[in-house]
Formats: structure tokens, C-alpha cells, sequence
């Protein structure tokens, strides 16, 4: 658990797992030995197992409390559910444990906010009941991509298989929410109230968005997916072996760097390692990385 602060508004790091000793070229497969040289003395050791050019991946959730509101972005893997990438099958998890050690709990979540609907920003949005996928947080309500759902929906006779989100997903972490009648589906600019707002950056997935949040003269972005790792700040044309559009993923990764550069916004990724978060500076053409915490 790590927190820190936007304005008066306390941040709070949830994690699931980390994925430890993935391959750089796994993850970026377009990525050359010149780029990871050029990055490799601000990367290692932090970011960087410069021996083995491996990285951490973390997958974790981070809570926004506002004056009025306790909103969750991003809900991980999940418990005991089936998928086809072997990191995320059957996990026996202990993210609810995590939830609760950080003093916060299902029944006081208000809006679960998913940047994205793949099986890592989703999985804990059901839990297993009697043998029923149910709503893990049952007073809440959930904040879906439209474009998102309607993509990844197996129903759909014309439906596109688009291997960020499968039918196992869908069925079982998506759909029963929806029965519940406890998703809003948001399509373009939402605004959530209490200086957040929701921000489409398509292309890592078609309906993938993120979270601007503003308080007391500070801000930040979540940015969900639209970078996995700080080599993307240095090179943001490099795109994940996942993503869906990838002219529109570098469009998008450019805007919100861009964004965070002309405000000062902190930059908060889904998947970055400690300290997950920092702020951003232009460097050339490109631009330049400063954790922060």
C-alpha cells in the first residue's frame, strides 16, 4: 500500500501482484537495443534490471477520496477465473485483504472507475458467489467505456476477437454488473463531480479513457494503460505488444504527456513500479521523467 496526495485529495495504492522478471521486448516488441541502451542509466535500477533487461509489472488499483466521494480506479485480475494469459489464471488473490488492510471496503466504494475493460483493470469487479459471478462492490456504481463493452461484446454475431478482453472476461466480470443494473456506461468527457473528470484515450483499446483529477491548485492524470512502463516517456511511440490502434495509442500517450507537461499535472500509470507515480518535463522531441514520492 503506498498513498499520497492530490490537493487535499488522499490517493491510496492497492496492490494485486507483480509480475517480476518480464522481458522488456516481451512487453514492447518493437523496442530496439539503441532505445534500451539510450534509457538504461536513468531506468536501471529502479525501473530496469539492467543484466537481464527485465522489468516489474504491477498490477494495483488506486483510490481517490474526495470530500464527498470514494471512487476506485481499475480493479485488477480477480480470483479463481479462467483466462488464457498464464499470469492471470486461477489467481489466488488477496486484493480484498489489501482493500480492507487500507481501510477501505467494498460497501463504501461509491464509483469503480475502469480506464479499460481488459482482464487486468476488470477482474475484481465480480467475486464468486454460490456459484455466481456477482458484483464485488454492491453499492456501487460502475463506470464502463461504452466503446469498450460493445467491442469486447462475444454476443455480437459481427464481433471483432480482439485478444486484450475475451469471452471469459466478458461473461464473467463484465456482463454480471450490467444485469445488476450497477454500470453507467460513459461515452466522450464525463465529468464524475468533485473536480474529477473522465478523459477518452482511445487506442490502447477502442474506448480506453482517463481520469483527470483537480484539487486545491493541484492535478493529476490517470492514465490506465496509455503507457506501461517509464521507457514510453523517452520513446512515446513505443507501443505494448496490446495495443489495438497503435497510430491512435501513440496519439493518445502523446496528449496526455503533453497534458502533463503544460500543467503540471502528476502522472499516475496503471503498471509503473515505485514509486507509480511522477511528474513529466520535455526533452526534445520526446519528453523526460521525474518519480515523485
Amino acid at each position: 500500500m503506498t498513498t499520497f496526495r492530490i490537493g487535499e485529495l488522499e490517493i491510496i495504492r492497492v496492490e494485486d501482484f507483480v509480475d517480476h522478471g518480464v522481458p522488456l521486448t516481451l512487453l514492447f516488441p518493437d523496442v530496439g537495443a539503441e532505445a534500451i541502451a539510450a534509457n538504461r542509466s536513468w531506468l536501471a535500477p529502479r525501473f530496469l534490471d539492467a543484466d537481464a533487461d527485465t522489468i516489474s509489472v504491477h498490477v494495483q488499483s488506486f483510490v481517490v477520496r474526495s470530500r464527498h466521494r470514494t471512487i476506485m480506479v481499475d480493479t485488477c485480475v480477480g480470483h479463481g477465473k479462467k483466462r488464457h494469459f498464464p499470469p492471470f489464471n486461477l489467481r489466488d488473490s488477496v486484493y480484498l485483504d489489501n482493500l480492507r488492510a487500507a481501510g477501505v471496503y467494498p460497501e463504501d466504494v461509491d464509483y469503480v472507475f475502469c480506464t479499460h475493460l481488459h482482464s487486468d483493470h476488470a477482474g475484481w469487479n465480480t467475486r464468486l458467489d454460490n456459484g455466481r459471478w456477482v458484483p464485488t462492490f454492491r453499492k456501487t456504481t460502475y463506470l464502463f467505456s461504452r466503446k469498450d463493452y460493445d467491442a469486447f461484446d462475444p454476443r455480437r454475431q459481427d464481433w471483432p476477437h480482439y485478444g486484450g478482453t475475451g469471452e471469459d472476461t466478458f461473461l464473467d466480470s463484465l456482463l454480471p454488473v450490467v444485469e445488476a443494473g450497477q454500470v453507467e456506461f460513459v461515452d466522450g468527457e464525463h465529468k464524475v463531480g468533485d473536480g474529477l473528470t473522465i478523459v477518452p484515450s482511445p487506442g490502447h483499446s477502442p474506448g480506453h479513457n482517463a481520469l483527470r483529477v483537480e484539487d486545491s491548485g493541484d492535478s493529476g492524470l490517470f492514465t490506465g494503460d496509455s503507457m506501461h512502463h517509464p521507457i514510453q516517456i523517452a520513446e512515446p511511440d513505443l507501443n505494448s505488444f496490446s495495443c489495438w490502434d497503435p497510430a491512435l495509442a501513440r496519439a493518445s500517450r502523446r496528449s496526455l504527456l503533453e497534458e502533463c507537461c503544460e500543467h503540471h499535472r502528476l502522472l499516475v500509470p496503471g503498471h509503473f513500479a515505485a514509486p507509480h507515480r511522477g511528474r513529466i518535463s520535455r526533452k526534445g522531441s520526446a519528453f523526460a521523467f521525474h518519480p515523485e514520492g
